[in-house]
Parts: structure tokens; C-alpha cells; sequence
């Protein structure tokens, strides 16, 4: 179809609105459908909010969670592992602690595991009540805020299950001045 000036203007503008639909939908949707697999199968963002991870993570450090390596290996002790709680509004950020099977106890602020004091390696702000001795089940672990004075954790809502990790806190990433691998 011509207009007054002979041209096929009207159809050509269809094709331009047509071709630039179709290379907007072939480069968006992919890109769109990437994005999520590694969301949900990779790794996701995550911002830290509360003070239960203090030294370690402070509130509105933004940290990679990856989601990985626990396809090959289960959680260790001393991971920085998220975890997805019923019950709670938002997945917790917590430290493993406590393996399956193992014993766990709490005095005076320090952890007995199977009778022996765990060597924490990492900074810890101490507190909170004692434990008496609770046995860890299999397929679970005990986690722990390093913040132990302000922490709800598996002295609150018990051992985990390991299939309730969402993965392992990898990096800061931001602020950039405070970025760095989580330990």
C-alpha cells in the first residue's frame, strides 16, 4: 500500500515496529530467563539485616550467596551458611556449628562439642544463656549467630535441617571498602 507520495510508508514503519518487537523479545526473554537460573540455581544477592553476624557481617553489607557446593559436599563447621526457617519473615544468616551426631553444649559463653571446646577461629562477641547438652540429628547442624548475645538461632528454633540451606555466604561485596571472602 502507497501513501500520496507513492511511498509505503505505513508498512514499513510496521516492519521497523515489528523487527525491533522481535529483537527486543530474542535479547530481553533470554537474558530475563539467565538472570534467574543463576538466581535460583547459582548464586543471589543478599543483604545483611541485624546484628546477629557482628564482627563478621555488619547491617547493610550486601554479600554473594552461593549456591553450589553443597551439591558435592555438606555444610562444614565454620560455614556462613542461609538458612530458611519456618517461621521467620526472612532466610537467616548463621554459622555451623554443630555437625550430626555430634553433642553440642553451651557454658559461659564458649561451645563444648562432644565434650571438648570447639576452637572457633573466627571473631565471636560471646553471650547469651548456657545450653544443656543437645544432640544434633542426622541430616541436620546447629548453627549460631558469632553475635551470640543477639542471635535467634538453633538454641531458639532447634537444629536444621540441611536441606533448609539456602547456600553459603560467599563474599562482601559491598560496601567496597569492606569487601571481602567470608570466613
Amino acid at each position: 500500500m502507497r501513501d500520496s507520495q507513492g511511498s509505503r510508508a505505513p508498512f514499513s514503519a510496521f516492519r521497523f515496529v515489528l523487527r525491533l518487537l522481535v529483537d527486543v523479545l530474542t535479547t530481553a526473554v533470554p537474558a530475563v530467563l539467565i538472570a534467574l537460573c543463576i538466581n535460583v540455581f547459582v548464586a543471589q544477592a543478599m543483604v545483611i539485616d541485624g546484628p546477629s553476624m557482628r564482627p563478621n557481617l555488619e547491617y547493610d553489607q550486601r554479600i554473594i550467596v552461593e549456591k553450589v557446593s553443597y551439591l558435592f559436599h555438606g555444610p562444614r563447621r565454620g560455614d556462613v551458611v542461609v538458612i530458611d526457617v519456618s517461621g521467620e519473615p526472612e532466610p537467616l544468616v548463621k554459622r555451623v556449628v554443630g555437625m550430626p551426631g555430634e553433642t553440642i553444649t553451651m557454658q559461659d559463653g564458649r561451645i563444648y562439642i562432644d565434650g571438648a571446646l570447639l576452637n572457633e577461629t573466627w571473631a565471636i562477641q560471646a553471650g547469651g544463656a548456657d545450653l544443656p547438652p543437645l544432640q544434633v540429628p542426622p541430616h541436620h547442624v546447629f548453627v549460631l549467630g558469632d553475635n551470640r548475645g543477639s542471635s535467634r538461632d538453633s538454641r531458639a528454633f532447634g537444629p536444621v535441617p540441611i536441606d533448609q540451606i539456602l547456600g553459603r555466604a560467599w563474599v562482601i561485596y559491598w560496601p567496597p571498602y569492606a569487601a571481602q571472602v567470608i570466613r
